[in-house]
Parts: C-alpha cells; sequence; structure tokens
C-alpha cells in the first residue's frame, strides 16, 4: 500500500491518493476511511475482490481493469449531489479518449460509459449523512481495461459488456488512468461548481447514446417505454412516450 498527497506530476493539489494492492471494494474502503479523512482523496486497487453496481449487483473486476473511489465531502446542496454522476461520466469518458482514442466512446443514462456500443464501464455512487446533510460521497468508477464479464454474467437484455483491449486493441495503464481522471475530475467539479450543472449537462448529452431514439426505463415498480428527448436540470431521463412526457428518477435503461 502507499499513500500520498497527490501534489506532484499534474496531480490535482489537495487531493489525497491510496494506492492498494487488493481490497474487498474501493467503496466500502472510502466508508471506512471517510470519517478520518483531511480532504478529497481516490482510492486504487490493483484488484477488487468484491465489486459492486448498482442495486447491489456483482461486479467483476479481475486484474489489469480499473477500480477506484473518490470520497469528499460535497460542497453543493444536497439535492445536487447525485449529479456528481455525470461529473464522473464525463470525466472518464475524456480520460479514455485521451489514452485511447475512439470514436466510439458514448454515455448511457445514468451511470455508465459505452464504447462500440458496448458496455465497458460503471459508477456507482454511495453516501452518508443525517439530517438533511451528506457527511460524505463516494464515487467508485470501475473500468473493464483488459477483461471483461462473460456473456452469460450479463442481465438478460442488456447490453454487452466488452474491454477497451477488446474494442481498440490498447492496453491501458490503470494508474495512467488514474491520473488522468483524478486531474479530469478536479476540472470538471469546478466546472459545476463555477457554471451550474447545466454546463455539465451539455457536456454529457453531447455523447449521450441513442439521444433521439426509443429506449425502455425500467423502474422498481413499472417499465416505460419512450424515445429519449433530454436529460433535466435535476439530472431525471425525459422520454417522449404516447402519454405525454415523462422525467425518470431512477431506473435501468434498455435499448
Amino acid at each position: 500500500m502507499s499513500t500520498d498527497p497527490g501534489t506532484s506530476g499534474g496531480w490535482p493539489d489537495g487531493v489525497g491518493r491510496v494506492i492498494l494492492d487488493e481490497i474487498d471494494s474501493t467503496n466500502a474502503e472510502a466508508a471506512r476511511r471517510a470519517p478520518t479523512l483531511g480532504g478529497p482523496t481516490w482510492i486504487f486497487t490493483h484488484r477488487q475482490t468484491q465489486g459492486r453496481g448498482r442495486r447491489g449487483r456483482a461486479w467483476t473486476d479481475p486484474a489489469g481493469n480499473f477500480a477506484a473511489t473518490l470520497v469528499f465531502k460535497p460542497n453543493e446542496p444536497l439535492r445536487a449531489v447525485a449529479l456528481n454522476s455525470f461529473v464522473a461520466a464525463i470525466s472518464l469518458r475524456e480520460a479514455l479518449n485521451a489514452l485511447a482514442p475512439s470514436d466510439g466512446y458514448s454515455l448511457k443514462w445514468p451511470n455508465d460509459v459505452l464504447l462500440n456500443g458496448a458496455k465497458i464501464a460503471g459508477i456507482l455512487l454511495e453516501s452518508a449523512g443525517n439530517a438533511g446533510q451528506v457527511d460524505w460521497l463516494a464515487i467508485g468508477i470501475g473500468v473493464n481495461l483488459r477483461a471483461a464479464p462473460e456473456a452469460q454474467a450479463v442481465e438478460p437484455g442488456a447490453l454487452r459488456a466488452s474491454s477497451v483491449e477488446a474494442e481498440l486493441g490498447v492496453r491501458i495503464d490503470p494508474l495512467q488512468l488514474l491520473d488522468l481522471l483524478a486531474i479530469n475530475m478536479d476540472a470538471n467539479r469546478r466546472l459545476m461548481q463555477t457554471a451550474g450543472f447545466d454546463a455539465i449537462r451539455r457536456i454529457w448529452l453531447s455523447h449521450a447514446a441513442r439521444r433521439g431514439e426509443v429506449i425502455t426505463a425500467r423502474t422498481m415498480r413499472d417499465e416505460i417505454r419512450g424515445t429519449f428527448e433530454d436529460v433535466d436540470a435535476e439530472g431525471n431521463l425525459i422520454l417522449r412516450t404516447a402519454g405525454g412526457e415523462v422525467a425518470v428518477t431512477a431506473a435501468d435503461v434498455f435499448f
């Protein structure tokens, strides 16, 4: 394990960095460390043994893939905390495109990065707090750099899973990705703080997958099918259905 304050080589000032050989989950480690951290910190591991995705789904993470979590105390209003998933998505797409350039990267609402139509990355936000205050926010990011789950491990109807190496033939060093991602996240969080979410929203929409096409959003209670028109100021997915416009707050999206 190594720990450093992250002040050299272009790493953002004031942002910590913890490098681990192996851990159960970077988000779990973020939760354990959050109460004693002095500032925003990236927790990276070379191998994650109990990674998880949205709604408790397992996240496969063999050696050579990317697993890291940024944990910090948000300084935005409670209602805006979840919008950090859009910041993470555009920051990750920028970093991947810089290291393995391609026109095939796109963003799938609410928190996936695609390459050539296949899922290569996921983002998981977790937080803790009380009385309407968020004590800390963890943004977990997993990227299939070298390997992807087998087809039988993917949820029925979901997009195929792939890796950057399989799609582009490029092998990315996970620590190199961490450095660039940290820089991008710092810059884009500052952009949201100074220019508002609309600036982030416009960037996200410029890379949105299947905008203008009919998609399906499955919530815990129902299924909504409609044309993907927009993402609103609260980060909701806007679908145009036969019954009119619908704002979807939380759902799994299927193409």
